[in-house]
């Protein structure tokens, strides 16, 4: 994730949280500051000794204890990766004053290991930050490594250049998963150590693995693998512990390991922690993820869930002592190309918005429900003095009138300046070294195509959408399980261009390797199209970099359509704040502002209509913006945006995606079931 101008967090928040009495502060480890040498003794005796830490379960009485002290965790999670940094502390601040006393959240491992051997934990990537903003606000931390997390993140965590060796078996024992994990993980756990509780810093207790029952490999020496790995880095004093769905507690769970559920207000709580019960006889009930909301998928509906019900299963959890992590208590935005998708009866591709109408919304605000809950907690242990703040100014600007760039084969020499490479048949994305966004496919068809010939792929072989292309000339889309087909027609020598983009790889449950790209060789008529050549699209450095240059001056067809760029420049001359990007009658593409890729759009189909765009990545005071966007269907005949002063999450235009072509579509899924993170 691009970096947002920097900006200071507000430092008024530690007065409020350091009046709400803990056991033991959870501050960050840090050495003493420099005291006159009379002072030193007296520090020493008032200052919690780290050998005097402890988080256990003491499960003669069923419960936890920390530094001796009866316990329980009313937690929220917040995915620092999904949030720009400079907004962190304000998030963690909100759910602290919510009542809570811990943040949980996963470490998505291919967000700070794009290549092998390559970190990046940096900026936006700078977990010990994230860690320390946790401590400043006073909240505990349950910390989910991975490797696998799920989160409806790309491929759950999991880095794609694994599928380069593509008979890898993710998730399990396989010698060549392992070793990557091994080298992942000595990286990363030591990184943590000094952060454990008794070590002096916050993290009270690691998930090992993720839901790992929900896996159809059911893989016990690789879940005692990762288990030794974390006692032999990490020492055998921090609380490791397992999650799983009710219906993976069998495969998930494992001996030494402590075992918790997940399960949202709907599910039957005495059903559930009975069963719990079978795994974890004695202890302290804990239900890992407690559902505030759910996830949205491009074309159906926006998922709510209702106050009542959310706030009813937290009170009588909270009833019988067990501790609750709420997921999600702010969910973020997935920016740039990094959602997930679920393979429920097709392929799902999860929004841009991850609001997961939780209590602190996508922008940071409290809503109703947040106060609904801290009115629960509140019942049961001290509320932090002072009010929540409230929600952030908002902004409304436009509408703006975009200009034509060009379309994206006339960029081809900057997006892809290393050149193509040539393959007979057509290479994966993961072949290829492209991780996530564009790759195009071009070949040339050997003889003439007069009458409207059927191209298509085999075998559902589109992963996930293609943009064709012949000569220049946009004829239409190729969707994964959606759309298998198109007519053409061409002369002998006429450029065949296919642009695939990735959608996101499957990222929950029993999902196979989910390779992008063209899986199988496309075909035209009874012809095997072979001889292609790939181009690895940069089309962020384009964007970014090249296209303040004004690489190309040249003119322009009045009614474009297929992947074209448009852009503009703006200026906020008032007060600026938080907005949201509204594409009214845009088709589908990607969008950027100052260089930061805000993520997809998906007007046609919905639910998400608006973009959330942060004001710091605003410029204010008459400073000029850029917005660019990459169109790849059809633009509207007035290439207009506008900021909006509220999102537009709930509206799905249920048949705009058939492309008349009814009888080539899936009927809908049957409703899918609120399962798996």
């Amino acid at each position: 994730m691009p970096e947002f101008p920097p900006r200071n967090p507000p430092r008024d928040r530690r007065t409020a949280v350091s009046d709400y009495r803990t056991p033991v502060s959870a501050m960050a480890p840090k050495k003493p500051p420099c005291l006159p040498s009379l002072l030193l003794p007296l520090l020493t005796l008032l200052l919690p000794q780290a050998d005097t830490r402890s988080f256990v379960v003491d499960r003669d009485n069923d419960r936890f204890l920390l530094d001796g002290v009866p316990f329980r965790y009313v937690s929220g999670s917040l995915h620092y990766f999904r949030v720009p940094r400079v907004l962190w502390a304000d998030r963690l601040f909100k759910m602290r004053m919510s009542g809570l006393n811990a943040v949980q959240f996963y470490v998505p491992w291919n967000y700070h290991e794009p290549e092998p051997g390559v970190y990046n934990f940096h900026g936006s990537r700078d977990l010990i930050a994230f860690l320390n903003e946790a401590a400043i606000a006073n909240l505990l931390v349950i910390l989910r490594p991975g490797p696998y997390i799920c989160a409806e993140w790309d491929m759950g965590g999991l880095p794609a250049w694994l599928l380069r060796k593509p008979k890898i078996h993710l998730r399990t024992s396989d010698p060549d998963f392992l070793a990557a994990v091994d080298s992942w993980f000595k990286v990363l756990l030591p990184k943590i150590h000094p952060w454990l509780y008794h070590n002096g810093g916050n993290i009270i207790s690691i998930q090992v693995e993720n839901e790992y029952g929900s896996y159809r490999a059911c893989d016990f020496n690789y879940m005692r693998h990762l288990a030794g790995l974390f006692r032999a880095i990490l020492g055998d004093e921090i609380l490791l512990f397992t999650t799983d769905g009710p219906e993976g507690l069998k495969c998930g769970s494992l001996e030494g390991l402590y075992t918790t559920v997940d399960f949202g207000p709907a599910d039957n709580m005495t059903k559930i922690f009975t069963l719990l019960r079978n795994y974890e006889p004695h202890g302290p009930l804990v239900n890992s993820e407690y559902y505030t909301g759910w996830l949205d998928y491009w074309g159906q509906n926006h998922s709510t869930r209702s106050v009542h019900s959310v706030t009813n299963g937290l009170e009588n959890m909270l009833k019988l002592g067990a501790s609750v992590n709420m997921y999600m208590f702010h969910g973020g935005t997935n920016f740039g190309y990094w959602n997930g998708a679920d393979e429920k009866g097709r392929f799902l591709p999860i929004t841009t918005s991850y609001d997961y109408d939780a209590p602190i919304s996508e922008a940071g605000d409290p809503t109703p429900k947040l106060f609904a809950l801290r009115d629960v907690i509140s019942k049961f242990q001290e509320i932090p003095l002072g009010p929540l703040p409230p929600p952030s100014p908002k902004m409304m600007l436009g509408p703006l009138t975009l200009h034509l760039d060009g379309d994206l084969l006339a960029f081809l020499n900057y997006l892809c300046p290393q050149g193509p490479i040539y393959s007979i048949l057509p290479m994966t994305f993961e072949a290829v070294k492209q991780d996530h966004g564009f790759v195009l496919y071009r070949t040339y068809l050997s003889n003439t195509v007069s009458e409207p010939t059927r191209f298509w792929v085999p075998n559902n072989g589109v992963h996930d959408r293609a943009y064709v292309m012949v000569d220049g000339v946009f004829h239409g889309v190729l969707e994964r399980n959606m759309k298998h087909k198109l007519f053409l027609t061409g002369q002998v020598g006429a450029k065949l261009d296919v642009l695939l983009e990735s959608m996101g790889r499957l990222s929950f449950g029993s999902n196979t390797s989910d390779f992008k790209g063209l899986i199988e060789p496309p075909v035209l008529g009874q012809t095997i199209l072979t001889r292609w050549l790939m181009f690895p699209l940069k089309v962020d450095k384009l964007v970014k970099w090249w296209f303040p240059l004004q690489l190309l001056k040249r003119s322009h067809p009045q009614t474009p359509s297929g992947p074209t760029f448009y852009s503009t420049m703006f200026a906020i001359l008032g007060s600026s704040g938080d907005t949201f990007l509204y594409l009214p009658g845009w088709t589908k593409g990607q969008v950027w502002i100052n260089g930061f890729n805000l993520g997809r759009y998906w007007t046609k189909r919905g639910p998400q209509q608006t973009l959330y765009v942060p004001r710091p990545l605003l410029y204010p005071r008459g400073a000029l913006n850029k917005i660019t966007l990459l169109e790849l269907e059809n633009a509207p005949p007035q290439p207009q945006v506008q900021f909006l002063d509220r999102p537009i999450l709930n509206s799905t235009l249920h048949r705009t995606y058939v492309y008349s072509l009814s009888a080539e579509v899936q009927s809908d899924p049957e409703p899918m079931q609120l399962s798996g993170h």
